[in-house]
């Protein structure tokens, strides 16, 4: 019980690492995007649909390639969701609106986009067997058990997002691009002075910030449950989670690979333990919530810098203004 427990904490914790990893990018260029959710529910649906594509291109979906198959649910999920956040970089950084409420807005417009599309025009017969080509775990993990089943036993979705999530603390603490965009975060019009693009870097981050976060909706559908869409609903609120966990590992991607982790087993230690009441497991899932509050109110108290949100996170910016 305790290796499947471990097993589906990981897995949630994947989809979780995938859109918190997205916001802190989108963040650091001084956007707080609350439609996040939305987009990572189109992200799903883009990658569905290149998956139902390529079933129906070949003779049966057993004979469907693994490679393939990732590749086209990862490039699908991508452009969905990096067009949708394509929608809200046009909003707040080209016509300035406020980014909650367009946030919020690209939520509503993501969740009821992705409903209406996977009814609509994607063939979900034979999702089962295409997800467990896609959820095949690495070679020499097939037959394990125990700690090398959790550390192993996973699909490449799972090593793809603690990659990207390395990757992304290099690029923000050892290269140039990173020092600009956390430059562009903390006072966009002093990068501006110092001849950093800002339009171009905070369009950048936004969109592939976007792009990531929908990674953890295709994930979800075609490696955690297989290929079934009865529990799409759930994605909403993982993305909300997502970006209570950006606070909660306080804008570091590589500290959001444990933080994603523990939230994943909080969220599923609710359904696990079957012996609890309703109550206690609602009060299981508000958890991560209650000690993102905490870890706010901490760095609050303390005030390090390092630990802080950039500066002008949530504040548009017009040149014309420095």
């Amino acid at each position: 019980m305790i290796v499947t427990f471990l097993m589906s904490a990981i897995a949630i914790g994947t989809v979780l690492l995938f859109g918190c990893v997205g916001e802190t990018i989108t963040e650091k260029a001084g956007h707080l995007n609350l439609g996040i959710p939305g987009i990572m529910c189109t992200g799903t649906v883009g990658g569905c649909l290149f998956v139902s594509l390529y079933i129906h291109s070949i003779e049966t979906v057993e004979s469907a390639s693994w490679f393939i198959l990732i590749a086209i649910s990862l490039l699908g999920s991508f452009l969905f969701a990096m067009l949708t956040g394509a929608i809200y970089a046009v909003m707040t950084i080209t016509f300035r609106c406020n980014q909650n409420i367009t946030g919020l807005a690209i939520t509503i417009f993501g969740n009821g986009l992705t409903q209406f599309l996977m009814h609509s025009y994607v063939d979900r017969s034979g999702f089962s067997t295409a997800g467990k080509i896609i959820a095949k775990c690495l070679p020499f993990a097939e037959n394990s058990d125990g700690i090398f089943k959790v550390l192993f036993g996973h699909g490449i979705y799972v090593y793809l997002a603690i990659a990207i999530a390395l990757i992304t603390t290099f690029i923000f603490n050892r290269t140039r691009v990173g020092l600009n965009l956390r430059a562009i975060g903390e006072s966009a019009a002093t990068a501006d002075a110092m001849g950093v693009n800002v339009t171009l870097y905070k369009y950048v981050a936004i969109l592939i910030g976007s792009g990531i976060a929908g990674f953890g909706g295709v994930f979800y559908i075609m490696d955690y449950v297989k290929g079934s869409w009865e529990t799409a609903f759930t994605i909403e609120a993982f993305g909300w989670l997502a970006i209570a966990l950006v606070i909660f590992t306080l804008w570091k991607p590589n500290v959001s690979i444990i933080g994603s982790y523990i939230f994943g087993a909080l969220y599923i230690a609710a359904f696990v333990f079957g012996n609890i009441t309703s109550s206690e497991r609602e009060i299981l899932k508000m958890l991560p919530y209650v000690i993102t509050i905490v870890v706010l109110i901490i760095t609050s108290i303390t005030n390090k810098k390092e630990n802080q949100a950039p500066a002008s996170l949530g504040l548009s910016y017009f040149r014309e203004d420095r």
